[in-house]
């Protein structure tokens, strides 16, 4: 019997061969799919950066003009405050001027034979009176007068003083007076203006 031997070392060299050369190709086909792959998630990243950059920016102009806006609503309402205030002070106005007349209607109404009055100042409802009588007396009549007013209350005497003068003895007084309105109750006087 004869025996045939068969050398099987260059068959085993090719197929190691051929599996290293599949081997490489799939390594290769494996890191080009790997390098597709980042490449498009890079792609879509950027891509989605972009839009959000976008609408930041679009936000951020957005944003600036809606605080032109508020500074301009700002400046309008500083500006509606101006008008609103001056509208009422002319309103004022308007309703004190009936109050003027009553006011010296009243101061001279009120004023007795025998007293002179020498100043008036008001400061808000109040007025300060200076002046001079022949007699406490007079001055006396002449704060019952101011109280029986209806436009003038409340009558108080801060300082009375009586001077000699030759044959006269001469009251200088200081009192104080609230002006009010026939209509005004407990809590609504009128703050006036007119005299300052």
């Amino acid at each position: 019997m004869v025996m045939t031997t068969i050398n099987l070392l260059p068959w085993r060299e090719e197929h190691r061969q051929k599996q290293k050369k599949d081997f490489a190709v799939m390594l290769g086909m494996v890191a080009v799919l790997a390098a597709a792959i980042v490449g498009l998630i890079h792609f879509q990243m950027q891509a989605k950066i972009d839009y959000q950059l976008s609408r930041n920016l679009f936000l951020t102009n957005e944003i600036k003009k809606l605080d032109d806006e508020i500074k301009e609503i700002r400046e309008l309402q500083k500006v509606r405050r101006s008008l609103i205030e001056r509208m009422e002070v002319i309103q004022d106005l308007q309703a004190s001027r009936p109050s003027i007349v009553h006011l010296f209607s009243e101061i001279v109404s009120t004023v007795p034979n025998g007293v002179y009055l020498e100043s008036l100042a008001q400061t808000g409802s109040s007025l300060l009176i200076n002046g001079q009588a022949e007699s406490n007396a007079r001055v006396s009549t002449y704060m019952r007068n101011l109280s029986a007013s209806e436009w003038l209350k409340d009558p108080n005497l801060t300082v009375i003083e009586i001077e000699d003068i030759t044959v006269n003895r001469i009251s200088t007084f200081t009192l104080t007076v609230k002006q009010t309105s026939p209509n005004a109750t407990g809590e609504e006087e009128q703050d006036d203006g007119g005299l300052q």
